[in-house]
């Protein structure tokens, strides 16, 4: 059984990374807020308190930010493409995001004024169906490349939101350079999380979109009587939303929390350009064969990569049977825990929490990350059973088992 591997972050850090973070500002985010705000689908997803997991586990607090009812998606992703597609256009109309609320976007005075656009993007099937869904909202077109791997599910979800889409028999990287290419070639609009020289604008976008999710857990945690969380676990693939809610929660406590980003291991960018420690990216390769469909990229995107290696307390690369833990552990709660349907990559921070309080291969990192009995612990559950068979083959039919494996730190 593969074993999870870790190493803290002991990357170069660079001389001005307070300002590397300022575009996740409160002020920012709450622009980005009250945009996703205006939207009739909205409202605020739950902050899960599992009381009874968390004595079990042995820390003070676990909290499951649940995406699972994000804007009827099942999925986080809509956050950051709405974000990005909505500023873009208020750009081109030359306005603030903050004079184009919703109802306004949509109007007929502003489908005039901008003329047609067709979003472009690639995706194992969330983000490409969150792109598709707000270019059927704002009466756009979209197109959605898939890489290979990606489910029938999935492609139809995304055809059902009125978009042209295809699996291609690419990697993820690979499929995005695809889209990117036919969105030159025909005027269209990329709509990628990935960043990369000369495309930062709708990337950066993108991250503070996702912004608002991490405001809504603050805020939640508040609720609950928990200041300051002590320990954030967030999943990476291209590293937004992992760059995200690390920027935000950087700006948001004068002790910034301490911060773990967990990959899959097919797909550990992040894990190896930390083990190289050169300040620079490390790409994966391949077709990443991971359950964590979510998290199957092998390049980082540059922007949040600065953001992470400033910021972030340690890297884990994680394998699959590692998801399914915390997708059992969620949809299984003890008696009085509320239950959480949370698929292979939203699950797998949940897992990791459990593997490293349990298991006593695990206490060189439970002692580097501080985690103990004082521990308020937020994990991002970013989807919920966006392949329902998926999720019933692992947590109905036992496939993907989630025992003890060897374990390895570097």
């Amino acid at each position: 059984m593969r074993e999870i591997k870790w190493k803290v972050n002991t990357l170069p850090k660079t001389d001005n990374k307070e300002q590397i973070i300022d575009f996740l500002k409160d002020v920012e985010i709450d622009k980005v807020k009250k945009f996703h705000e205006s939207f009739p689908q909205y409202t605020e997803t739950p902050l899960v308190k599992l009381d009874n997991l968390a004595k079990e586990l042995g820390v003070g607090g676990l909290f499951v930010k649940d995406e699972s009812y994000r804007f009827g998606l099942n999925a986080f992703k809509v956050l950051g493409g709405s974000y990005a597609m909505g500023k873009w256009m208020a750009d081109k109309l030359g306005k603030d995001i903050s004079e184009l609320p919703y109802d306004k976007l949509i109007s007929d005075e502003t489908r005039k004024e901008l003329g047609d656009v067709t979003f472009y993007t690639a995706t194992d099937g969330n983000h490409g169906r969150g792109v598709a869904w707000t270019a059927n909202r704002l009466k756009q077109k979209s197109v959605v490349y898939m890489p290979i791997g990606s489910t029938e599910f999935r492609l139809n979800k995304i055809k059902d939101e009125g978009a042209e889409a295809s699996i291609t028999d690419l990697n993820y990287d690979d499929a995005v350079r695809l889209a990117t290419k036919h969105a030159n070639e025909t005027g269209g609009l990329v709509v990628q999380d990935t960043a990369w020289e000369g495309y930062e604008d709708i990337p950066a976008w993108i991250m503070q979109g996702y912004g608002t999710m991490a405001k809504e857990a603050v805020e939640q945690l508040k609720e609950y009587g928990v200041d300051r969380p002590t320990h954030v676990f967030v999943q990476a693939g291209v590293g937004s939303l992992a760059g995200a809610v690390q920027g935000y929660v950087a700006n948001a406590f004068e002790e910034c929390p301490i911060t773990v980003v967990v990959e899959a291991d097919e797909a550990d960018c992040y894990y190896k350009s930390a083990e190289v420690n050169d300040g620079k990216a490390v790409a994966v390769g391949g077709d990443m064969p991971t359950i964590m469909a979510g998290l199957a990229c092998g390049e980082v995107n540059t922007i949040g990569f600065e953001v992470l290696k400033n910021y972030a307390s340690a890297f884990v690369s994680a394998p699959d049977w590692v998801a399914s833990k915390g997708m059992r552990t969620l949809g299984n709660p003890l008696r009085g825990d509320e239950k959480v349907i949370s698929g292979e990559s939203g699950a797998v921070t949940t897992g990791l929490v459990a593997e490293i309080m349990t298991n006593d291969d695990m206490k060189d990192l439970r002692d580097a990350l501080k985690l103990d009995a004082n521990s308020k612990v937020l994990v991002i559950s970013t989807e919920g059973d966006t392949d329902p068979e998926m999720y019933k083959s692992i947590v109905w039919d036992g496939n993907c088992p989630s025992v003890h494996g060897p374990h390895g730190r570097k």
